[in-house]
């Protein structure tokens, strides 16, 4: 909104106005905007669930031994963090952007399943809260929805990255003057080749570049479904959804800002996309959002985040990759989401697995795997085996966990940027 009005009091030359057509200016502005309406909104946002006495129950003991502390925090925090990403982007950002448009949808739709999700917990006293299988649902209509768009869109369009080689045998890195829809991605580790969806589905023939494109929404699903997923398990201790998220927040907006330079894309041989610097601005918001929670979530929480915040965020994170078409980049990104969700698949159907054949064995003391490093012995369901029983040989405190999870994601963010060069 701030955008249009200043460009247009740029054309009656008002000094300073044309600074908003800086994407570095309108980032950092949208950066400390998000950080203020945080800060400020989630101080009376707390008070006001106070005042509600809509809280946190106790937690069973047995999973969390921190739990009893717990009791009377308030919930639903997620609300803080959609305010403040969109009223900065709202403000700040071109709203006539495909992308941003996209963002804002993803926002809005998965805020919204996890706030049902957290009110059926909350209000109907159902520890359950929303059923699986609606939230599913939710996620893969939104991921439908995101790559159904980025197929027909013809907005969304990509200057794909040509090799050439000059008379001196060297060879440099152009890009298509034509911008085109590209069902090309980046591959990581490997110099000078990216993945066709089209050219996966060549035994189609003729009907390949169309069974690309649904091959392209299955994978975005997939994407979206699994973040989603990954960082609602993340969200078990103070501050590790929210910190993580943030780390990976900056990392995304590096990637973000590089596709959508013809320079740097050129420089680190990765597909320009034109028109995704809007994507720079509402990481920017993203980031700023979950620093402010922070200050509000850190140890000890003062609220929690709830599904509200933690479907939304992984939402975010996974349409952010496809459409700068990194999302080959998710599982190193996103590591700490995905070994999360790997240890719950894999304790549970190892479960059924043995239970079938009348043994009670169990592959972790707990999972999502961060609740494995809380769990004394003592906790231990007496009637199992486990396999990994001294895995590790005393219990540490959530705060050194959660730091500990954050130096991880910092080191994978890093090995993600990293992958631009070492290909």
């Amino acid at each position: 909104m701030l955008y249009y009005i200043f460009r247009f009091l740029e054309e009656y030359n008002i000094p300073g106005a044309h600074v908003w057509s800086y994407v570095s200016f309108r980032a950092l502005l949208t950066l400390i905007l998000s950080l203020m309406i945080s800060a400020w909104f989630g101080e009376r946002f707390i008070k006001f669930m106070k005042r509600r006495n809509i809280s946190e129950t106790a937690r069973d003991a047995s999973i969390d031994p921190f739990g009893e502390k717990k009791k009377g925090v308030p919930t639903m925090g997620g609300i803080i963090i959609m305010v403040s990403i969109l009223v900065p982007v709202i403000l700040l950002g071109r709203m006539r952007n495909i992308y941003l448009l996209l963002m804002i949808g993803t926002t809005m739709w998965l805020g919204f399943l996890g706030f049902l999700d957290d009110y059926i917990k909350i209000f109907r006293h159902d520890k359950e809260g929303l059923k699986g299988i609606y939230k599913i649902v939710g996620q893969v209509s939104i991921g439908f929805i995101v790559g159904l768009t980025l197929w027909l869109s013809p907005d969304v369009v990509v200057c794909e990255n040509v090799n050439v080689k000059q008379s001196n045998q060297e060879i440099v890195v152009k890009h298509q003057q034509k911008p085109v829809k590209s069902l090309q991605t980046t591959i990581p580790f490997l110099k000078n080749h990216n993945l066709d969806y089209s050219k996966v589905m060549s035994f189609c023939g003729k009907y390949r570049t169309a069974a690309g494109w649904i091959l392209f929404v299955i994978m975005t699903i997939i994407v979206v479904t699994a973040v989603s997923n990954g960082a609602n398990l993340n969200d078990g201790m103070d501050g590790m959804c929210a910190g993580n998220s943030a780390i990976i927040g900056v990392a995304l907006g590096v990637l973000a800002y590089v596709s959508s330079h013809i320079g740097y894309a050129s420089y680190f041989d990765i597909m320009y996309i034109p028109h995704s610097e809007e994507l720079v601005i509402f990481l920017c918001a993203f980031v700023g959002a979950m620093i402010g929670f922070l200050w509000y979530n850190a140890y000890p929480a003062q609220v929690f985040m709830g599904d509200t915040g933690s479907l939304m965020i992984g939402g975010i994170i996974g349409v952010c990759a496809v459409i700068i078409h990194k999302e080959l980049l998710v599982p190193i990104l996103c590591g700490i989401f995905l070994v999360e969700s790997l240890s719950v698949i894999i304790q549970t159907q190892a479960f059924k697995f043995f239970k079938a054949k009348g043994q009670r064995v169990r592959i972790f003391r707990a999972t999502p795997i961060h609740d494995n490093f809380r769990k004394l012995d003592s906790q231990l369901d007496a009637t199992s085996r486990y396999v990994f029983k001294g895995w590790p040989q005393r219990q540490f405190h959530e705060s050194k966990i959660t730091i500990r999870f954050w130096i991880t994601t910092i080191i994978l963010a890093a090995l993600t940027i990293i992958t631009l060069k070492i290909r």
